[in-house]
């Protein structure tokens, strides 16, 4: 009885946990697993500040400016509008972070140190290997990105009298649709694509980075070419208008999401095709 206690305890212990390789990439990049983490909460908690503090300043200035004749100079409005910018950039641009973790960290110091070899004559295949590399990294991207992508949507459109960005502007038009998540999984492809093509850590972040670099901003001038271009013309305040319609925002962004994730998903195979051939 008290060796059937014993086993209940153990395996109560030890839970429902991962196993096997998921387990090994868990323990391995616990690490990146905690920067990342902690930088979807700060994000987060930045956006919720800045909405239930720093917006409830400005609002509070701007009533005050209306009681006094003439008006004032809207500085806070300014400084708001300044961080609903920031914010908005350092979402859009996690991408260039993952590319250099995944061809660095992730696969390119493993080929480098010779433990992706050892992991293979452990009687784990390459496949098996890579498919695990990629998959629990690319989970935890998607579930962080989707709260990302929640709470900045929200954020967006809570204070639109504060806000200085339009929708067609690069970081809005990114961060509130799956094309930020898109980039983050292409950056991740891309990033095992270098490290497996040139097995040094280094190298590998490089040329990830350099690439995710050049496709981001390559495709932030043409992603407003992706759908039949209609203008809206008119005049505000005197001066003309020709911008793009409201109305744009999700085909466009459909669009968008649909190159990057067809880069991912050739650079996915590129990476699975080229460590057959290595592995033979």
């Amino acid at each position: 009885m008290t060796t059937a206690v014993a086993a209940t305890a153990t395996a109560a212990r030890k839970g429902p946990r991962p196993r096997g390789l998921t387990w090994t990439v868990l323990r391995v990049h616990r690490p990146a697993l905690l920067v990342w983490c902690a930088y979807v909460l700060l994000m987060t908690g930045w956006m919720l500040w800045v909405h239930y503090v720093s917006a409830a300043r400005v609002r509070a200035e701007l009533e005050a400016c209306r009681r006094v004749e003439g008006g004032c100079i809207d500085v806070m409005m300014f400084g708001h509008s300044m961080a609903q910018s920031w914010i908005g950039t350092f979402i859009a641009y996690f991408s260039y972070g993952v590319a250099a973790w995944a061809g660095a960290a992730l696969i390119g110091r493993e080929l480098e140190r010779g433990t992706a070899q050892l992991a293979w004559a452990q009687s784990v295949s390459p496949a098996r290997w890579l498919t695990a590399k990629l998959a629990v990294p690319a989970v935890a991207l998607t579930v962080g990105t989707t709260v990302l992508v929640l709470v900045y949507r929200w954020f967006w459109t809570a204070d639109e009298v504060l806000r200085g960005d339009e929708w067609y502007y690069t970081d809005p038009f990114l961060n509130r649709g799956p094309a930020i998540l898109a980039y983050a999984l292409c950056a991740l492809a891309v990033g095992a694509l270098a490290g497996l093509a040139l097995r040094r850590s280094l190298p590998a972040l490089a040329v990830a980075v350099g690439f995710i670099l050049w496709f981001h901003l390559y495709l932030d001038d043409h992603w407003s070419e992706l759908w039949p271009m209609r203008t809206i013309t008119g005049t505000v305040s005197g001066h003309d208008l020709d911008a793009l319609p409201a109305s744009h925002f999700w085909p466009l962004h459909l669009m968008t999401t649909g190159v990057v994730l067809t880069v991912a998903v050739v650079a996915t195979g590129a990476a699975y095709w080229l460590l057959r051939r290595r592995t033979r």
